[in-house]
C-alpha cells in the first residue's frame, strides 16, 4: 500500500496582523474579564484590580522571550518549537510542550462554562448543574466546526467577535466609572481581607488572562511576513488586553461591593451592570460575555490544532493520521467535553 503524506499542510499568508490580534485578544478578554475577576477579587480584597496589572508586568518578561523567539522561528508549533530549538527533540521537549497543549484545553473548558453561566443569566431557570455543562458542550462542538472551514472565515469571525467585543467592554468601563459614586470598593466586616499571600496568588491566576498571546504564536506557519508580525501581534494584544482589564477592574469595583462581587464571582460583570445601568445592560454584558468566550474558544481551537500537528511532524507524539488537522481538533473537543464535566 502505498504511504500517504502525513506532513500538515499550512496556507502561507493566510493570516493578516489584524487576525493574529484577534486570536490572541479572543483567547485572552474571554478568560480574563468574565471569568477571572470574581475569583481574583475574593483572593485580594480591594486590590484585585491591581493584581492584573501585576500579572501583566511578569507576563511581559514571558512575552519579551516569546517574541524574540516567534521572530527567529515562526512556525506552527509555538512553544514546542521554540523548546525544540533549545533542548532538540527529546523528552523535554515533549513533556513541556504537552503541558502547554493540556493547558490550553483546560482553558476551553474553563471559557466554555463561564459562556454556560452567562447565558442562563438571560433566563430564569433553578438549577443550572445541568444546563451550564450542556451549553459549554455545545459551544465547543460549534467552535470545533468552524475550525474544520477556512482560515479566511476563522480569522472573520475572530476579528467580528473581537471588535464588537472590545468596544462593548470598553463602553461598559468608561460608563460604568463615569456613572458610579465613587471610584473605590465597599467593603464590610464580613468580607475577607486581603493579604500578600492571596495577592500573589490572584497574581498568578491572572497569568491566565494574559495567557492567550502564546496562541498568536501557533500562526507562525500562516500569518503574513511572519518574522515581524507574530512578535507584533503579541505586544498589541497585551497591551489592549492591560488597558481594558484595568479599566473593567474599576468599573466593577465601583460599583459592586466585594462582598457582592465574591458572591456573583461566575458573572461578576452581569452584576456589575446591574445597578450601575438597569436590566438592559445587562443583557448587553451577557451578550458580551457570550461573544466573548465564544472567540475565545475559537482561537484556542485554532492554536492548539496547529500545535499537536507540529508537534507529530517533528515526531514528538506517537500520532500518525492522513487526516492530521481533523484528528488534533477532535482531540481537542474530546478533552475539553471530558474538562467542563
Amino acid at each position: 500500500m502505498e504511504s500517504m503524506d502525513r506532513t500538515p499542510q499550512y496556507k502561507q499568508n493566510s493570516l493578516s496582523l489584524v487576525g493574529a490580534i484577534a486570536l490572541g485578544t479572543g483567547v485572552m478578554i474571554g478568560a480574563g474579564i468574565f471569568a477571572l475577576t470574581g475569583q481574583m477579587a475574593e483572593m485580594t480584597g480591594v486590590l484585585f484590580p491591581l493584581a492584573f496589572l501585576s500579572a501583566a508586568l511578569i507576563v511581559s518578561f514571558s512575552a519579551y522571550s516569546y517574541v524574540k523567539m516567534s521572530n527567529a522561528y515562526p512556525s506552527a508549533g509555538g512553544i514546542g518549537m521554540y523548546l525544540s530549538k533549545a533542548y532538540g527533540p527529546t523528552l523535554t521537549t515533549a513533556f513541556h510542550a504537552l503541558l502547554m497543549y493540556f493547558s490550553m484545553v483546560i482553558a476551553q473548558s474553563f471559557l466554555a462554562r463561564t459562556f454556560g453561566s452567562y447565558t442562563l443569566e438571560l433566563f430564569d431557570f433553578g438549577d443550572r448543574s445541568l444546563l451550564v455543562p450542556l451549553l459549554g458542550v455545545a459551544l465547543l462542538i460549534s467552535a470545533f466546526l468552524l475550525n474544520l472551514s477556512a482560515n479566511k472565515l476563522i480569522q472573520g469571525v475572530a476579528s467580528v467577535l473581537g471588535f464588537i467585543k472590545i468596544g462593548g467592554i470598553i463602553l461598559f468601563g468608561v460608563v460604568g466609572v463615569i456613572i458610579a459614586d465613587s471610584v473605590g470598593m465597599e467593603t464590610s466586616a464580613s468580607t475577607p481581607e486581603g493579604s500578600l499571600s492571596g495577592f500573589l496568588g490572584a497574581t498568578a491566576l491572572g497569568i491566565l488572562a494574559f495567557k492567550g498571546f502564546t496562541t498568536i504564536t501557533n500562526s507562525g506557519s500562516e500569518i503574513k511576513d511572519p518574522h515581524r508580525n507574530v512578535g507584533r501581534a503579541i505586544m498589541i494584544s497585551i497591551a489592549l488586553c492591560v488597558v481594558i482589564y484595568a479599566l473593567v477592574g474599576f468599573a466593577v469595583a465601583s460599583n459592586l461591593s466585594l462582598s457582592e462581587i465574591i458572591e456573583t464571582k461566575d458573572y461578576s460583570l452581569a452584576a456589575a451592570a446591574r445597578p450601575a445601568l438597569g436590566e438592559a445592560a445587562v443583557w448587553f454584558t451577557v451578550i458580551l460575555a457570550m461573544l466573548a468566550t465564544s472567540g475565545g474558544i475559537i482561537a484556542s481551537i485554532f492554536a492548539v490544532s496547529r500545535m499537536l500537528a507540529m508537534l507529530t511532524e517533528m515526531e514528538l507524539v506517537p500520532h500518525r493520521h492522513p487526516m492530521l488537522r481533523w484528528v488534533s481538533m477532535k482531540s481537542v473537543g474530546r478533552f475539553s467535553t471530558s474538562m467542563i464535566k
